[in-house]
């Protein structure tokens, strides 16, 4: 998600700075830059327990040349590391605008490296047919953008309402208030586009572990039950309804409670779908053989 977020805002600023100007684009997606990163760091913490005994760490990046877990954790550091730069460059205004963008896309590349090795972790063990697939890297990519880019716009309005609360109407909300209104339409466009490639790779995936017998089907007999409709439905409210809704209502005089709500909740479905999917696809671990 964090990832999926910074590539995200990186687009937005990328687009949107042509129309309304760097500076007023910095003014209103900065404080959502500086949220990432403690999410970022949360999450480098939380995968430090899957070693037991954090004093692991250093020992681990020793086998970075053979070991795509050596490579997460490296990735992992290096984007956490780049972003936090790229965020202290952005907040004191170190270097030229371009220099700054060019620090932007080596953290988003690096970004972009972390997700691909988190997924070879798995893809690379053939004897978990469910997880060695193409589906496997597929889908941490389409989650990482789905989350990235709900997670932007809930973050946009959340920003915009405050700066009101403080400020009351001024020229600069009427500006900020354009500029989220268009970078809201197309985050619902992404959702739903990103939905529909989620939404294709399940089915395929699921057909192929039923296709190939043992226990590859053993496997596909995950996802099925209360638990995978309630991903699917979660996932569908939140990135297909609820972002047609912030697609239709998004303009600069709509009423910001109600884009707020519109984005927060359909970010809220999709984490729960998403976390819903993470569980499964840990509980479709069968392996070949003993």
């Amino acid at each position: 998600m964090s990832v999926g977020a910074f590539v995200v805002l990186g687009v937005v600023q990328l687009v949107a700075a042509r129309r309304y100007g760097r500076e007023a684009v910095d003014t209103i997606t900065d404080p959502v830059l500086y949220a990432i990163g403690p999410v970022m760091v949360l999450g480098l913490v939380a995968s430090m327990f899957h070693m037991n005994d954090v004093g692991n760490t250093l020992n681990v990046l020793r086998h970075v040349a053979t070991s795509w877990l050596s490579r997460e954790i490296l990735f992992g550091a290096g984007f956490a590391a780049l972003g936090f730069l790229f965020a202290a460059a952005q907040w004191f205004r170190w270097g030229t605008s371009r220099q700054r963008q060019g620090l932007a896309a080596l953290t988003a590349l690096v970004g972009l490296v972390l997700v691909w090795s988190m997924s070879m972790i798995y893809y690379s063990l053939v004897a978990v047919p469910a997880w060695h697939s193409w589906t496997t890297p597929a889908q941490f990519f389409t989650t990482a953008l789905l989350l990235g880019a709900l997670a932007v716009g809930a973050a946009l309005m959340a920003t915009l309402m405050v700066r009101r609360r403080r400020g009351g109407a001024t020229t600069a909300d009427l500006a900020d208030s354009s500029l989220v209104a268009g970078t809201l339409k197309g985050i619902g466009i992404a959702a739903v586009v990103l939905l529909g490639a989620e939404f294709l790779i399940i089915p395929l995936h699921i057909a192929n572990l039923a296709g190939a017998g043992g226990a590859a089907a053993t496997s596909a007999e995950v996802f099925t039950g209360a638990w995978f409709v309630a991903r699917l439905v979660l996932v569908f409210l939140g990135a297909g309804l609820l972002a047609v809704l912030l697609f239709r209502y998004a303009s600069p005089d709509a009423r910001p409670r109600t884009l707020a709500v519109l984005a927060t909740a359909a970010f809220a479905l999709v984490l729960a779908g998403e976390l819903i999917g993470r569980s499964q696809f840990y509980d479709s671990m069968t392996r070949i053989g003993m």
